[in-house]
């Protein structure tokens, strides 16, 4: 888009919602933990705070690493404060099969890594945020939080939640959701189950002992765990908590018994359910399976855990969104979303968080990544009529 990148641009300072995403995918901010050659989010960073500096916001960047960046901004109104926000990062663009930088237009479609995962997203939340800004209508108090790293460790959001005080009393999220409000989503687990053998000479079964063989009896031994988890009664947005096998990896050669199997497991959770309980449930399946096999060696370890959280539908941000939105002629819809977001950090410190923007997950980190401009412009509006419609409130009601 090099011959139209002027008028992009130029568009994208009036705050012009496709203009933005367009401006954005063109900006490489490849995650630099998930792809060799990553140039992560300070182009991006920049370019998003000139613009809201721009529009009169008190903006800064901050450094949450080496070359990583947030971008804080804030809009002095009246009401509740209302947190806006995205992640700048991407994840690679190896495989895809379109220029992931050219944020080419094909009909109502745009094009590009990130155009859905989430630059349609941002682009929204920086277009109400203009309007928000340049009006005369009723002016929120909004704070604007671009954060770095979501898709590896989310060590942006984690930063903006890290001091002891909410950072705002309620948020929107802008993950592409189709224009659904999810105010509930699933969290994970990951465990590692590190069997041990002993390594002899495949002719040799009374030396060797196989830890592939007692990794796959483990492994089958779980199907009682997913029977259980499905027959628990179902959450109304999110169904049911699932695992599966990760990764599996041990043995040398094919005539060695192994010694050694490594077996990676995810568990999606529900919101309230505990690490420590869910760890449990896999350690008990392992003790049934060494009363089975007493030469059975494993141990069990938590590596990483992020809880599930949700916002109850009664509270004002579930409603007001749905109102907003039937307001801009859009169909009135909530659902639980399936994957895990930073909206989970958010609701952990204090300030209630959902989400809701443009695109479908089913478009994200795919070979030709794209979304549907018609979507970041409806977006934009529903988060202005959103924002617009806390002036004056009180907070009590907001959780």
């Amino acid at each position: 888009m090099s011959a139209e990148l002027g008028v992009v641009r130029s568009a994208a300072r009036r705050g012009d919602p496709v203009a933005l995403a367009r401006l954005l995918v063109s900006i490489p901010s490849v995650n630099p933990s998930l792809a060799a050659g990553g140039v992560g989010e300070a182009a991006m960073a920049e370019v998003a705070a000139e613009l809201l500096s721009g529009w009169g916001l008190a903006t800064e960047i901050r450094e949450v690493a080496p070359g990583r960046a947030n971008v804080i901004a804030r809009l002095d109104g009246d009401g509740p404060t209302l947190l806006l926000n995205g992640h700048l990062d991407t994840v690679g663009v190896e495989g895809m099969t379109i220029d992931p930088f050219a944020a080419e237009m094909r009909g109502d479609r745009l094009f590009g890594r990130g155009s859905c995962d989430m630059k349609g997203g941002v682009a929204a939340l920086l277009a109400a945020t203009q309007r928000l800004a340049d009006s005369a209508g009723p002016r929120p108090n909004v704070v604007v939080a671009l954060t770095a790293d979501e898709e590896h460790a989310s060590i942006g959001m984690a930063d903006l939640v890290s001091g002891s005080t909410p950072v705002a009393d309620l948020a929107v999220v802008c993950e592409p959701t189709s224009l659904r409000v999810m105010p509930a989503h699933k969290g994970f687990v990951w465990i590692e189950a590190e069997f041990r053998g002993r390594a002899a000479h495949g002719s040799r079964p009374d030396v060797g002992i196989d830890a592939i063989r007692h990794a796959g009896l483990y492994l089958a031994a779980l199907d009682t765990l997913a029977a259980e988890l499905t027959g628990r009664e179902a959450h109304p947005l999110l169904g049911h908590g699932s695992f599966h096998a990760g990764t599996i990896r041990g043995g040398t050669a094919e005539s060695v018994y192994p010694d050694r199997c490594s077996l990676l497991l995810e568990r999606r959770t529900m919101p309230g359910e505990r690490p420590a309980d869910v760890v449990a449930e896999f350690m008990a399946v392992m003790d049934q399976l060494r009363r089975r096999e007493p030469n059975t060696s494993a141990e069990l370890r938590m590596t990483l855990e992020r809880p599930g959280t949700e916002v109850p539908l009664e509270s004002r941000l579930v409603q007001g969104l749905l109102a907003a939105s039937a307001d801009a002629g859009v169909p009135a819809r909530v659902e639980g979303m399936t994957a895990w977001v930073d909206a989970a950090f958010l609701n952990e410190a204090g300030t209630p968080a959902v989400c809701y923007g443009p695109g479908s997950i089913e478009q994200a980190h795919t070979e030709d990544e794209w979304i549907d401009a018609g979507e970041i412009v409806t977006c934009a509006s529903v988060l202005e009529r959103f924002a617009r419609g806390l002036t004056g409130g009180a907070t009590s009601a907001l959780a």
